[in-house]
């Protein structure tokens, strides 16, 4: 359902992104490692069409990201890193403001914030401004707008990042059970959540794709945690 080839994006004399290639399928769900400034990001941003790449392309659900942005960001549900929304707005204007630029219209519309708003644990919060939030709140909320469309593709940066760990583990467990119906791409510096949902890895480290594997058979390799995998793996890199 998601397919990259040779991606490859700079800025000014670095090199975020240096061709990396990779696929991803219905029922996966792979978690993207790397330490900060490794590409991960902006790896992201190009399969959502946010940024373009300077070569290479990527496909989602078939649609070209450099042919078809449009059917790209209609096929997916994406949580980008700082959960960008409109403070002023509450939670549930902004969800259907959402709605409005999805086209989710009259009875669609009840159905998807129906399924949502509980989903993300949001209930609570529903009629307060997104500026009141705490940032778990927030990071909830931006989970909840990738999800209104049910999309069969998830791009998520960072979804547990700020949620306490009770609301870790809902999130985590929600994955999981999307997980079986869906194809979907985390990024996290979270080791134990990679074990915890993720049933492939890939490691990158300076733009390029160093690992591409699943928890277990890593492990079983190196007979290592996966954090002491993830330390030699970059810090090769980064001496060679």
């Amino acid at each position: 359902m998601i397919e990259v080839k040779e991606l490859r994006r700079s800025f000014g004399p670095v090199v975020a992104v240096d061709g990396i290639s990779f696929s991803v399928d219905k029922g996966q769900v792979l978690g993207l490692l790397g330490p900060n400034g490794a590409g991960k990001t902006t790896a992201m941003r190009m399969i959502t069409c946010y940024i373009r790449p300077d070569s290479g392309t990527a496909s989602v659900c078939g649609h070209d990201i450099r042919r078809d942005p449009i059917g790209v960001r209609r096929s997916l549900g994406y949580l980008a890193e700082n959960s960008p929304a409109y403070g002023e707005m509450t939670v549930g204007g902004f969800l259907n403001f959402i709605c409005d630029v999805r086209r989710i219209k009259g009875a669609d519309r009840k159905k998807a914030l129906d399924r949502v708003v509980p989903m993300c644990s949001i209930d609570s919060v529903y009629h307060q401004t997104i500026e009141t939030l705490s940032k778990g709140y927030k990071r909830r909320v931006g989970l909840a707008q990738a999800l209104i469309h049910d999309p069969q593709v998830l791009i998520l940066d960072e979804p547990t990042d700020g949620l306490d760990p009770n609301q870790k583990h809902d999130v985590r467990q929600l994955i999981t059970s999307m997980g079986k119906d869906k194809c979907i791409i985390i990024s996290t510096h979270i080791l134990e959540e990679v074990e915890a949902i993720c049933s492939r890895t890939i490691i990158v480290a300076r733009g390029k794709v160093l690992v591409d594997s699943t928890p277990k058979q890593l492990k079983e390799q190196h007979k290592v945690s996966l954090e002491e995998i993830f330390r030699k793996v970059t810090k090769m890199k980064k001496s060679a």
